[in-house]
């Protein structure tokens, strides 16, 4: 038996009805021009027949002396992990996300490994989707992210390819990948206490220059509490997801004439669509809403290392000026990182534990619901850059599907492919009625950028 690490067994604890904890990922594949009618059910029959599953794919809980650990399912039924699927007429990309919505709000059978891949086909003329989840416990988002990318291929005439449960395993571990969750900020501040108290008198010194800034500066307030609003209310087990991709192109010419960078524009473009969307429902806060963020805090041009932090950023859904908005955000974000810029890798994982740790405190007991660190998250994902195949299949787009929590309704995650940013929404379904209108507000706070940068 493999123990369950500390912040793994938190995924199990923080879970419960209305809070599945499982990430995932659609996938939409367009059949090869030579392939004939039968070719999606001739995969599925591919993918029957690869009944092997290799880590973490074949792992189960089980608990031994009352610790919980991972142990191989010996008798694993792909039957119950693999499901082929037919959406119902008309077959249109709502049907699409309806059927994914309603999957990503069951939980999990904790008898099996906690996984499912689901292949659904009549979805539009001569195409095809992939809906995956996976346990949190199991894999994290960036994990996750990276195994849809290994079952890819930029060989369009590659076939025969591995299902994602059977791929073959690097001996890498998620340890040394890099990590964007901030309950493995926490973890690994509480695992590795003596090089963890080396780093307090770095940390303590950027602690209170952030106290400092609070004071003299209002913008600085948000860092320790956000505002109330209809996003941070307690959530049913039902989701919504929605999902849209938006043209790269146009996103690096805002970049380039507003001198910001990709993350902060596709920020702005949230702030403004987070911003129409509360509007319309009469609650919008006058207060910025703040965004825990993710952020590449690499300085050259190494590959490796966990060069990655983690800053609560304020949206400036306050100003309704879409050029301000950026500029506002952008500023912000650079003074995120500047605190950043003197410390030592260990001293950035510490900081970023410490701030989220009300966050923290809160979604593990629930006892402190007045204190918001945060409204929403929003959570950029590079991904690959070149045309992607699946067994001859043109994957032609790829959506993150993340976790909505109590008193964090909304999760905004997205990815780069190709010449797209795929964004990925996922909320609850009776907090925040028509998420789906979300969409066109991308679209629109996208539009108002270039109105004001480039046009």
């Amino acid at each position: 038996m493999k123990r369950l690490s500390p912040v793994d067994q938190v995924f199990l604890w923080l879970e419960k009805r209305q809070q599945p904890m499982h990430v995932g990922g659609l996938q939409l594949f367009r059949i090869p021009d030579d392939a004939g009618d039968h070719y999606v059910a001739g995969l599925a029959d591919s993918l029957r027949s690869q009944t092997e599953a290799t880590p973490p794919f074949n792992l189960k809980l089980t608990s031994k002396f009352g610790q919980a650990g991972w142990t191989e399912d010996k008798a694993l039924d792909l039957e119950h992990h693999f499901r082929f699927e037919a959406l119902p007429t008309p077959g249109r990309i709502r049907e699409l996300l309806a059927l994914v919505s309603a999957e990503h709000s069951h939980l999990m059978d904790r008898e099996r490994p906690l996984w499912e891949v689901h292949l659904i086909e009549g979805f539009g003329e001569r195409q095809f989707a992939m809906y995956t989840k996976v346990h949190h416990a199991l894999v994290d988002g960036v994990s996750a992210m990276r195994l849809f990318q290994k079952m890819l291929t930029s060989d369009p005439d590659q076939r025969n390819m591995p299902a994602i449960w059977s791929m073959p395993r690097n001996k890498k571990t998620r340890d040394d990948q890099e990590e964007l969750s901030l309950w493995r900020n926490v973890s690994h501040m509480l695992g590795e206490s003596g090089k963890q108290l080396g780093t307090l008198p770095g940390v303590s010194r950027a602690l209170l220059q952030t106290i400092r800034e609070a004071r003299n500066h209002p913008v600085y307030q948000s860092i320790f509490h956000a505002p109330p609003c209809i996003l941070n209310q307690k959530i049913t087990g039902s989701r919504r997801f929605a999902a849209q991709s938006y043209s790269l192109p146009r996103i690096k010419a805002v970049c380039r004439a507003s001198g910001t960078t990709i993350n902060d524009v596709v920020m702005a473009m949230s702030a403004s669509a987070l911003r129409a969307f509360l509007i319309n429902q009469d609650a919008l806060p006058t207060k910025p809403l703040v965004a825990m963020v993710p952020v590449s805090l690499r300085r050259d041009d190494s590959a490796g290392g966990n060069q990655v932090g983690i800053i609560l950023a304020s949206l400036g859904t306050h100003l309704s000026d879409a050029a301000e908005r950026l500029d506002y955000i952008h500023q912000d974000v650079q003074a995120s990182k500047a605190r950043y810029a003197d410390m030592t890798p260990e001293e950035i994982l510490n900081y970023t534990s410490m701030m989220l740790a009300p966050a923290s405190f809160q979604l593990l007991t629930g006892l402190a619901p007045r204190w918001q660190t945060f409204n929403v998250v929003i959570s950029n994902v590079p991904g690959p850059s070149e045309k992607q195949y699946w067994n001859g299949a043109e994957l032609t787009g790829s959506y993150p599907v993340s976790i909505a929590m109590d008193r964090l309704a909304l999760n905004m995650t997205l990815n780069s492919y190709g010449d797209h940013i795929e964004f990925g929404l996922i909320g609850c379904r009776r907090t925040l009625p028509s998420l789906q209108r979300m969409l066109d507000y991308l679209e629109e706070g996208l539009t108002e950028l270039e109105k004001a940068w480039v046009h």
